[in-house]
Order: C-alpha cells, then structure tokens, then sequence
C-alpha cells in the first residue's frame, strides 16, 4: 500500500512540476490523473517478468515528460512561447553555453551529462515503485500449504490499492467541473505529448508553406534601377541591441531608467548637429534567438522559427548583404557574441564576419558577454570604417544588455582610451555573480533596465563622435526580453532609431511613419521586420520605388513559435 501511495506521490511530482515554474497555465497544476491511472495499472498487475521491464519502461517514459515538461516552461518564460521539440532539440547545446558563460566554464561542461545523470537516476527510482509488490510471488512458486488469512490479505492489499486508486482517477477524469476547483486536476502528460505532435505535424506542413512564400516575393532586386543609389558612397551601419525592446520605454518598471537616457539620446544627437527620427517595428521572437530577427530583417521573409530560419539559408536566397555588395559596399558582419564556427555567415554572403575569435579585444569577458558594447562600437569605427576605402554595410550585434545583466559598466567620457579594450579591466570580476543577482528577480529586473540604459548611452556617444553627413546609422533592439521581464502579453515591438548628418537619408524614414526625435510613436502603425528590406531598397534607390499596397499586419505562428 505504501509502495503505491509513493508511486503516485513521485509521478505526479514529475509531472506536475513544471507547470509550478509558469503563471499562464492552472490545467492539471496539483494532480495529474495520469499518475493515479499509472500507478494503479502496476499495482493490479502480477509481478512477472514482462511487468517488471514495463515498469522500467513506463518510468522511463514519465521521466521522459517531464522533462520535456520542464523543457516547456522554460521556452514559454525565456522565449514566449511553447516548447517545439521538432525545431528547438539544437537548444540545449545554446543553453549548455549561456550556462557555461554564466556560471562558469566547469558548469557548462557538466550540463548536459548531469541532466543525463539525473534523468536516469529518476528513472531508475520510480521504476523500483512501479514494479509489482513481491505479494504476488505466491502466484509464482506454489505453495507448500494453505496461506494463512494474513497471508492472503497481505497479497490482497496492493490490488485493493491500485482498484482504489484507479476508481480516484476515474472519478477526477469523470467529475462534473463544477464539483472540482479549477486548477485541481487534469492530464498534462497527455495534454503536452498532444501538443508535440501537433507541433511536429505542423511543422512537417511548414516547407510548403515557406517555400510558396519564396515564389511568392522578389528573389533579387538586381534589376532595380539605381539599386541603393541614394546611399552610394555613404557608410550603413545596422546595429541591434539585444533585448531592447518597447518594454524599456513604456513599462513603468523600466521607463524612470531608460526614458531619460533616451531624451538624453535626443538632446545629444541635436546639439552634434545630427538628424535623428525614431519608429518601431514587430521582432518574429521575444526572449532570445535573436537570428530569427535578424534573418527577417535582412531577408524580407518572417522567420518566427528554427526551420523557416534553415530553409532560407539553405535556399540560397539574396538578402540586404547581396543588394549592398551589388550596390558598391564593403560588407561586414561584426558578431562579439559568436565564439564557435558560424557557417550561417558564409550563407549570408557577408564579404567579412568579424566574430569573437578576430576581434582585437584585451579586456576582461563579463559573464556571458563577450565584450561591453562601447569597445564594439569603438572597433566598428577603428577597425571597419576608418579601414576601409569603399563604402561599409556593417551589421553589429551589442550585446551589454544581454541576460544576465551582471556587471553594469559606465561609459567612459574618452573614447581615444579604448584601444584594444585593455581599459575595461577595471570591470574584471566586478557586480554581483548571476548565480547571487538572480536570487532576487525583483532586482534581476533593475539590472535589465541599467544594461539596456547603459546601452543606449553606449550608441548615443557612438553616434555624437563619429556619425556624419556620410553615415547612416540604424540602430534598433532584436527582440523584447524574456516575459520575466515583460510580463505576459507583451507586444513584440521593438524601437528603431535612425541617425545621420545628412537630413535627405533620415527624410525617407517620416514618410514610412517614423517621427523626429529619439522618441518611438506608440501610436504609429505596426510594421513587422520582414517588410523592411523591399521598402528600404525601393526607398533608397535612385530614383525610388514605390511600394505596392501594403498588406495588413500578420504575425505568422508557427507551432507557438512566432
């Protein structure tokens, strides 16, 4: 009996378990019916040698479960949406990383063969409750004479539990809903393997898709007349700044830190004598997988997951990268956050990728990020632009207000001392550790809202030293942050900030519904990243390109992907 009491207790612990870590979801939050229909099933059965194999089977599988429960809740907290094993198995490598440049490197290492560990051993130990109860051997080896009435009994009870505990499951499974209270009971095992299969068979419907939207838009703008004309000779640069998105502007939690820098972006901007306008556009992701921004911005096509993301890479189609070079540019990839092989920058076609590996730089790593966003943009104006005779498409990635937040640097008021970032020392080993800042999410979330103030003010020094009348400087975030951070329903805008010395190249921005100033209009229409591409080449070419219609906003969802 006790044996069987346990058993439910640990399958329903699993299995419950990872909807405890999510706030969106009370199905089945305290028992899972699943548990009592298991862990009776093993106690009506005989112990033979066919129930002891199910056994380890069955615990197998529910360990399984639950650990793509797990799994779940941490893609709908740090990404925003649900879990698609079909798309994000390739994941665990990238959080074996961020745990390795987060903790530290022994962590990181240790990751994955300590999940493996732990999964066996769970196994292992349900398996022992499952097995059928030794009462059963009487049916096994004959007796040698009639069993006493204790005897019988004692075989007898295990099967009078697991009648008791399938006839409690019945009635959970069957009860009217309104004798139960709403978050008591459900089958979330049945409900989240449902799920995966959906996932699985919409995605294997996700190539036909993808593939009719290829035919369906320009696959080169070659034939454009003046292709990017209006910016021969001028330098592009594109940053995205990780995780910053409307949340930071308009979240009372955030906007007393960042809304001043971002007047201060403003005020600085003017008096240098630049023209700044500002707007928003809709990231494909939130939290994290930051290419799939990057990809629909580059390419004109909404990439909200893995596979859109590999099919277009793997289709060879031209981007923003291919209409720069044609026009004349020098393209540059600059990436501080990619420290192994990226062969997606080969794909790309960028004529340059500068990842971790080829950047001079001699400071200190600071957790997870590689390199403080103000050494990035000193080294894209000494290393790219000043080198570089011809005319520069360079798309930067900063990283400072990247999870998990922890050191916040100052910028420094003299920029001729970054050199190759040896001055950054002073920050080795400085702030709180992630493992103590994320202790407290209360101040997890002040320290979101300092990174993305000092990124801000990172880009604002930036563009008042070395932006002028022959740059073009398109700074925006690549996604929102986690929904920690957000808090459910967040939208997906991001802000965009447009910078040059030369009015006619910020000019074409106000008519696609930007405003002046550093400020985004709220109320401006939505336009989703995958439009920018044919809008800006049609805009700047010479002459320009009128748009068709455009089409109303539609955030493409992929399996809770998008």
């Amino acid at each position: 009996m006790l044996r069987v009491m346990l058993s439910v207790v640990v399958v329903n612990l699993l299995l419950v378990a990872p909807l405890w870590f999510r706030g969106d979801d009370p199905v089945g939050r305290w028992i899972a019916i699943e548990a009592l229909l298991l862990a009776g099933v093993f106690a009506l059965l005989p112990r033979r040698r066919w129930s002891v194999l199910s056994a380890g089977v069955a615990a197998l599988a529910v360990v399984l479960v639950a650990a793509l429960g797990f799994g779940d809740s941490a893609a709908r907290e740090s990404l925003a949406r649900p879990l698609n094993l079909y798309l994000d198995i390739h994941l665990l490598d990238a959080v074996r990383n961020l745990v390795g440049g987060t903790v530290g490197a022994w962590a990181g290492v240790l990751f994955l063969p300590a999940l493996g560990v732990l999964a066996l051993g769970s196994a292992v130990l349900l398996s022992l409750l499952l097995v059928p109860p030794r009462g059963d051997a009487v049916e096994r080896v004959p007796a040698p004479g009639p069993l006493s009435r204790r005897e019988r009994f004692s075989a007898l009870v295990p099967r009078l539990a697991g009648v008791g505990v399938l006839g409690l499951a019945g009635l959970l499974a069957f009860a009217p809903p309104a004798l139960l209270p709403d978050t008591a009971t459900g089958f979330p095992a049945v409900r989240l393997v449902n799920e995966q299969g959906w996932y699985t068979r919409l995605m294997l419907q996700e190539r036909e898709r993808f593939q009719a939207e290829l035919e369906g838009s320009p696959a080169s703008y070659a034939e454009l007349p003046g292709l990017l004309g209006r910016l021969a000779d001028r330098d592009v640069v594109l940053g995205f700044v990780e995780s910053y998105g409307m949340t930071a502007l308009e979240d009372p939690r955030y906007a007393p830190v960042v809304g001043p820098r971002v007047e201060e972006l403003g005020r600085r901007v003017e008096a240098a004598g630049l023209h700044m306008v500002s707007g928003t556009l809709v990231s494909p992701t939130q939290g994290g997988q930051s290419w799939f921004a990057h990809g629909s911005l580059l390419s004109g096509l909404w990439l909200d997951n893995q596979l859109r993301y590999d099919l277009l890479l793997a289709s060879g189609r031209e981007t923003l990268v291919d209409d720069f070079r044609r026009a004349g540019h020098r393209t540059v990839a600059i990436m501080p956050a990619i420290t192994m092989a990226w062969p997606e920058g080969e794909l790309f076609r960028y004529d340059q990728v500068l990842a971790f590996k080829d950047i001079d730089y001699a400071g200190p790593p600071l957790n997870w990020v590689t390199m403080p966003d103000q050494f990035t943009w000193s080294f894209v104006q000494r290393a790219v632009l000043e080198a570089e005779a011809q005319p520069v498409f360079a798309e930067v990635g900063l990283i400072s207000s990247h999870a998990p937040w922890t050191p916040i640097l100052t910028v420094l008021e003299d920029w001729d001392t970054i050199g190759d970032g040896g001055v950054f020392q002073q920050w080795a080993n400085s702030g709180e550790t992630p493992v103590d800042l994320w202790r407290d999410h209360d101040r997890v979330r002040e320290h979101y809202a300092l990174s993305v103030d000092y990124a801000v003010a990172a880009m604002t020094g930036y563009a008042e030293r070395f932006v002028n009348d022959r740059t073009l400087l398109i700074v925006m975030g690549d996604h929102q942050p986690a929904p920690m951070i957000t808090g459910e329903g967040a939208s997906r805008e991001v802000p965009v900030h447009i910078i040059s010395g030369d009015p006619a190249l910020v000019a074409p921005f106000l008519a696609w519904g930007f405003v002046p100033g550093a400020f985004p209009d709220p109320g401006a229409p939505q336009r989703r990243m995958d439009e920018f591409r044919e809008w800006f080449v049609r805009a700047f070419s010479a002459p320009a390109v009128p748009l068709a219609a455009p089409e109303p906003l539609s955030i493409h969802q992929s399996g809770g992907d998008g």
